[in-house]
């Protein structure tokens, strides 16, 4: 029998937590981001959203805005990739 009152993972909802963190900027410039998952290994999986899905800085944003941030403030993530 499944539990009908799951307790959510901390450390998924401290990830929820910088990413909310990060989401103006991200949509002040017209794009936006969902948190699809992370991996027991730590690997957080993020589609980018909006105006970040044809944006030629996407990859910036990722690894120098998002996975910068992620790593520094959430010690259990290891990487960010986007997935479509």
């Amino acid at each position: 029998m499944t539990d009908p009152n799951p307790q959510p993972d901390p450390v998924l909802a401290r990830v929820q937590q910088v990413l909310e963190a990060i989401r103006p900027a991200i949509q002040a410039d017209g794009g936006d981001l969902e948190l699809v998952g992370m991996s027991s290994g730590g690997e957080v999986k993020i589609r980018l959203l909006g105006a970040c899905i044809e944006c030629p800085s996407a990859n910036m944003t990722l690894t120098t805005g998002i996975e910068h941030n992620l790593m520094n403030l959430v010690p259990e993530v290891t990487s960010v990739v986007a997935v479509a």
